[in-house]
């Protein structure tokens, strides 16, 4: 790929599953959250979009997930992630603001069951900085359907985060440059300030 530039008011950085149940998860997780907080002032700065992602059911989702579906049948039968609990708010620490996107989605990725590509469309978007817990979940597949779509995609090192660390390295050192840029959030702050 070439060197990487970022025109930030056709960029959005996605803040994926940092919700009150899942950040805990995350290794040094009080640490990620600093660093995905500054990103977001940075890209706020530059002029470009943030956008929110939470996984989150209703009870009619629940009862709509099939049994075949190993992830999320395990979440539906013990009525897990309620969109009106606790656990599914997005952390405070990166709380949205007016203006921000905020999806709430019933799978993996952050576009397969929600509007998200839609309202990115509306805004111009063609290019996504990613954040998010985990790498294997969110992350990955939101790299995978935005590769499809063809997005400019950017993945930041240091502001996604797997329970399973060697999942968390070949992802993000073998998959994930096959599809993005993967860079940290200082050389963020390098590409935006760079415009």
């Amino acid at each position: 790929m070439s060197t990487p530039t970022i025109t930030p008011g056709r960029t959005a950085l996605l803040v994926m599953d940092f919700q009150n149940g899942i950040v805990p998860v995350a290794p040094d997780s009080d640490a990620l959250v600093e660093r995905v907080r500054g990103s977001i002032a940075d890209v706020r700065a530059a002029g470009g979009a943030i956008g929110y992602v939470r996984v989150a059911f209703t009870e009619d989702d629940w009862a709509a997930v099939p049994e075949n579906n190993a992830s999320f049948s395990a979440v539906a039968g013990a009525k897990m992630l309620h969109h009106e609990d606790g656990s599914t708010r997005i952390d405070e620490r990166l709380a949205p603001e007016d203006g921000d996107l905020v999806v709430r989605k019933i799978r993996y990725g952050s576009g397969s069951t929600t509007d998200l590509h839609e309202q990115l469309g509306e805004r111009g978007i063609d290019t996504l900085v990613l954040a998010g817990i985990s790498t294997s979940g969110v992350v990955l597949s939101t790299v995978m359907d935005a590769a499809d779509r063809d997005y400019r995609i950017f993945v930041l090192s240091d502001g996604v985060a797997d329970p399973d660390a060697e999942t968390h390295r070949v992802l993000v050192e073998k998959v994930f440059p096959s599809r993005s840029h993967v860079i940290d959030t200082t050389e963020l702050r390098e590409l935006l300030r760079a415009t």
